[in-house]
Order: structure tokens, then C-alpha cells, then sequence
């Protein structure tokens, strides 16, 4: 009888001991950690290379558009109305290009950007160490902040993945 109070208690101590226990969520910046982890490899560099030569390309044409405005606004003040028209129609023509140009950039730009952060060898490290950090915290659940409505600053693990990362990369 005293066997089976004892083995009854310690069951109930048991289950009301695992039924209190909380879910921990966690959450990651899976963008920041690829843009910290991954910053200084090849991929990366010219990645940021292309994006600053679109940039460049972009902020040329800008200015261009802009003389061009001008332009036409001292033609217009010398009563030149064709030359004024021509610079208008000049000026329509390099600013559709320049939003169709940025478009297209953009969409190449944020395309590489995926494929970079997507990579299986990237994607597996990142889990693994979501996965340790997830285990020894006790966390049952990680989400990537941009899912999260609302996340108090004490679940975010990034900062954590990204030190593992860093740590496991000099070895």
C-alpha cells in the first residue's frame, strides 16, 4: 500500500510538475545573421559590389535629369519653347528608362540577395545553431522576427546565432 502511495504521489509530482512547464518561444533575424555571418565572404563582397554599381548608375542618371531640368528651365527663360520642348521630351524619355532601370536592378539585386541567403550550406549551419541555442535555452518554438507581431527584446536569439556562427567558423 505505502509502494503505491509513494509510486501514485511521485507520479502526480511528476506529471503536475511537466504539465506546469512553460513554452519558451525565441525569435531570430535570420537577414541580420546572414548579413553579419556571411559579410566578409566572396558572395557577399560582390554582391555589394553590384548593388553599389547600380547605385552609382542610378545616381548618374539622376543627375543627369536634373541638369537636364535645369536646362530647360533656362531655356524656358530665354523664350526658347522648341529647345525647352526637346529637353522635355529628352528629360520624359531618361525618366522612364531610369524607373524601368531601377526596377529591373532592384528586382536582380533582391533575387541575388535570396539565392545568398538561401543556400543549403548557409540554411543548415544557421538551423543547427538555432537548434543548440533553441535546446539549451529550452525553447520549443524559434520564429524569424519579420513573423512576429510583437516580441519582447529578451526572446531575441540573433545576436546568440550569430556569436555561435562567428565562433564555429574560426575553428
Amino acid at each position: 500500500m505505502k509502494k503505491t502511495f509513494l509510486f501514485l504521489a511521485a507520479w502526480l509530482l511528476t506529471n503536475s510538475l511537466y504539465a506546469q512547464q512553460l513554452t519558451r518561444f525565441a525569435v531570430v533575424d535570420l537577414s541580420r545573421v546572414y548579413m553579419a555571418y556571411f559579410r566578409d565572404s566572396r558572395e557577399v563582397r560582390e554582391f555589394e559590389e553590384r548593388s553599389a554599381n547600380v547605385q552609382a548608375e542610378i545616381d548618374k542618371m539622376t543627375r543627369e535629369i536634373q541638369d537636364l531640368r535645369s536646362k530647360r528651365v533656362d531655356l524656358i527663360n530665354q523664350g526658347d519653347q522648341s529647345g525647352a520642348l526637346r529637353l522635355e521630351n529628352e528629360i520624359y524619355r531618361k525618366s522612364e528608362f531610369l524607373k524601368e532601370y531601377y526596377t529591373v536592378k532592384t528586382a536582380e539585386l533582391e533575387d541575388r540577395r535570396k539565392k545568398l541567403s538561401q543556400s543549403n550550406s548557409f540554411l543548415e549551419q544557421v538551423h543547427n545553431e538555432i537548434r543548440s541555442i533553441a535546446e539549451s535555452e529550452g525553447c520549443t518554438l524559434v520564429l524569424p522576427i519579420k513573423d512576429a507581431i510583437w516580441y519582447s527584446p529578451t526572446v531575441d536569439i540573433t545576436d546568440k546565432v550569430i556569436q555561435n556562427l562567428a565562433s564555429s567558423s574560426r575553428r
